[in-house]
């Protein structure tokens, strides 16, 4: 059976141009319209489609307002579409709170004509959706993006001193990788499956659906959480910023989207830009931010930052792999594995999307596998 798509857009030229790049692919089929957030709710009850595609600036109701309707009243994978701009960017970070599970740049051009890879990556989305709507019709009600965010600390928070510990970096005997048991079918803590001591450094790499589950590890972490952290998330650069502002306005400790020759402070998460590649500095103590090669299909990628850090410190590292379309990561990991730090991934039943997480996996590189709403809470144990 196809999978049935809801279109919303307040442009007739969009609603015409996404049905036909969606219908190009023999499994999709468009089902009805909607032309404001409105008609869309109203819609969304009428004709249950699998996956909606929704605008976010419409009449009469806005896509926000409108995910937030249909997630409490039909709950439904929806995939905003969203503008380049820092505007765009904040706009689709509300609406990924609001309940929506994905979203994708929108523009005239990239719609106009034989959009090429654009088509393709919008059919992938919305079939990759598909899948997740009995998770989502099943998780509405506690779902993080519909949860009322946690309270960030009243007081400011505190830089540490530039001259902070970082991460070891000291290349001792390296210790054998030792097979462990998976947290998810043993008894054991993942804090079991540590490498060693205490890791330096925790490592992060998401992509669809990264943004909430990061918000949602990132605002459980205490202000005196100890070890410095660096995070891949698969998102254009005026999102990454964006993204990086609003994480910090609502964790205890400090996020920032990374510069070149920034350090790496303990209690300080350094995002990624968007369009570039993040890589540990040989000497472990701060970070480079290059171009990359066109040839790498991530900008950033999990693996490269991952691989610098693995080239750089042996062992006491931790690494998470989050929901995510595709592979990026799984060599990565390798490089780390080969090192002595430990992997964990998150389960398929909180995933967005189960790709990233289970390509770690199924290459044996995983020690652990744990539900997103628990990894914040783990984290915090580290002291």
């Amino acid at each position: 059976m196809p999978t049935n798509v809801l279109v919303v857009d307040d442009s007739a030229f969009f609603r015409r141009r996404i049905k036909d790049i969606l219908e190009k692919n023999p499994d999709l089929k468009v089902i009805g319209f909607a032309d404001n957030g409105k008609v869309a709710v109203e819609k969304a009850k009428e004709l249950k489609p699998d996956v909606i595609t929704m605008d976010y600036e419409m009449p009469l109701l806005d896509g926000i307002s409108a995910v937030r309707m249909i997630m409490a009243e039909q709950p439904t994978p929806i995939l905003m579409f969203s503008s380049l701009s820092y505007e765009g960017a904040r706009v689709t970070l509300d609406a990924l709170e609001a309940g929506a599970l994905d979203y994708l740049p929108k523009s005239f051009e990239s719609m106009s004509g034989d959009p090429g890879d654009s088509a393709k990556l919008l059919q992938d989305r919305v079939i990759a959706l598909s899948r997740r709507g009995a998770f989502v019709r099943r998780s509405s009600a506690a779902t993080v993006a519909r949860e009322p965010i946690a309270t960030p600390k009243a007081s400011p928070k505190t830089t540490p001193t530039r001259g902070a510990p970082a991460p070891s970096t000291q290349r001792g005997e390296q210790r054998p990788v030792q097979p462990k048991a998976r947290a998810s079918r043993s008894h054991k803590s993942p804090l079991d499956t540590l490498q060693g001591d205490r890791p330096r450094i925790v490592l992060i790499g998401a992509s669809t659906g990264g943004p909430v589950a990061l918000q949602n590890i990132l605002t459980s972490l205490p202000d005196s959480f100890p070890l410095p952290i660096l995070l891949v998330q698969h998102m254009p650069g005026t999102f990454t910023s964006a993204f990086a502002e609003r994480l910090n306005r609502l964790c205890k400790i400090n996020v920032k989207e990374a510069v070149d020759n920034d350090a790496i402070r303990p209690g300080t998460a350094l995002l990624a830009p968007g369009g570039k590649q993040m890589l540990m500095d040989g000497n472990g103590q701060s970070v480079s931010i290059i171009d990359g090669n066109d040839r790498i299909q991530y900008r950033p990628s999990v693996d490269i930052t991952f691989g610098s850090v693995a080239r750089t410190i042996r062992g006491k590292v931790l690494a998470l792999v989050l929901t995510g379309m595709g592979s990026d990561g799984r060599e990565g990991c390798k490089l780390l594995k080969r090192n002595g730090a430990t992997v964990w991934t998150q389960n398929e039943q909180s995933c967005v999307v189960y790709g990233m997480p289970m390509a770690v996996e199924s290459a044996g590189l995983s020690d652990a596998v744990i539900d997103i709403k628990d990894v914040g809470s783990i984290l915090g144990e580290l002291h």
